[in-house]
């Protein structure tokens, strides 16, 4: 299985060039390297914006994650291990991590980049996940040093990048298994924000274009009383249908509970409420007619056993997205007397 996996990693992209070579195009345009590139954001000192590492509730699951198949050095071309013997190692939750991971990357991508177009954003996506990435991740988080491995092969692994990225697809995996996706994006949305950042950053730069978009161009020199610039249009973002099309505020609210070490509870509730009640929370004019029959999701989000929050929603996720952005008004009123 780790086999399969590591070919397929490895070789996506000479394989598409081994099918495009008899082309005389735009072959250079597929040689794309990128995945090769270890995106290295500035996480401030001590690395602070690094959200802390989750807990894995499961002891079974915590020593699968960190053991390496040479650990027990069972034999590899095996079709299928014994429903009374499956091997123990994390090669299975590390192909299970690696789906997880881009599912939870892509979706994540989408809320935070929402008109940008597929290729750009496939490139991006391919720099976040890929392994030049993750092991720095897993470094960070020193998962590297846990890993159970053969004694003979303990440096030569330890230190290896793909194994290193191997290790934190892995973990991703057990996460899911223990504790749900729910708790998978809790941790990978405030973690990835700052990578994708700087990836957004540097395929604008492979593009040809500035790492950052343009401030409207300044008006050219003329003998009229100057006029102050115009304000630039904002953002687009992807239409939601209780009118909030702001996602950002669940991500840093995560973010900043996580760093602060406080545990997050988010306790949801519907009711025969409908659509025509959420415009009350909503920054919209007008609800859509063809909605008003679809129930509302109310949630409240408690921070160490404190309500932090309230919202609704058509979606639980613009619902917590609601209650986070109450939440970070009460974190930002206690700033200067810290945690309750």
């Amino acid at each position: 299985m780790r086999q399969f996996c590591a070919a397929t990693k490895t070789s996506r992209l000479g394989f598409n060039r081994a099918l495009v070579r008899p082309a005389t195009v735009s072959v250079s345009v597929l040689e794309d390297t990128s995945p090769m590139i270890g995106l290295k954001p500035d996480l401030g000192e001590g690395d602070r914006l690094l959200p802390p590492l989750p807990t894995l509730l499961s002891a079974a699951i915590n020593e699968q994650v960190f053991t390496h198949r040479s650990y027990f050095a069972r034999p590899t071309r095996v079709f299928e291990d014994s429903p009374d013997d499956p091997s123990p190692d994390n090669e299975k939750l590390e192909h299970l991590g690696d789906s997880v991971l881009g599912l939870v990357v892509t979706h994540f991508m989408l809320d935070m980049y929402p008109t940008l177009r597929v290729g750009p954003s496939t490139k991006m996506r391919a720099l976040l996940v890929g392994n030049a990435t993750l092991a720095e991740i897993s470094v960070k988080y020193k998962l590297p040093e846990r890993l159970r491995v053969h004694p003979a092969q303990a440096l030569t692994l330890q230190t290896s990048v793909n194994i290193q990225a191997d290790l934190f697809e892995s973990f991703v995996g057990g996460l899911y298994c223990d504790q749900g996706l729910a708790a998978v994006t809790a941790w990978l949305t405030p973690l990835f924000i700052p990578y994708a950042d700087l990836a957004y950053r540097t395929v604008r730069t492979q593009h040809g274009l500035p790492p950052s978009p343009a401030s409207p161009a300044p008006a050219p020199p003329s003998s009229l009383p100057a006029t102050p610039p115009t304000t630039p249009p904002p953002v687009p973002a992807r239409l939601r249908l209780d009118g909030d099309s702001s996602t950002g505020h669940l991500g840093l609210f995560n973010h900043r509970v996580q760093r602060a070490g406080s545990q997050l509870e988010w306790v949801y509730s519907s009711s025969s409420t409908f659509a025509d009640d959420a415009a009350i929370n909503s920054d919209s004019d007008a609800i859509n007619p063809a909605v008003k029959a679809a129930p509302v999701w109310h949630v409240t989000v408690f921070v160490d056993g404190v309500q932090y929050g309230r919202g609704s929603g058509l979606t639980k996720k613009v619902a917590r997205n609601g209650a986070a952005k109450e939440g970070l008004r009460k974190l930002d009123e206690q700033e200067n007397v810290g945690w309750d």
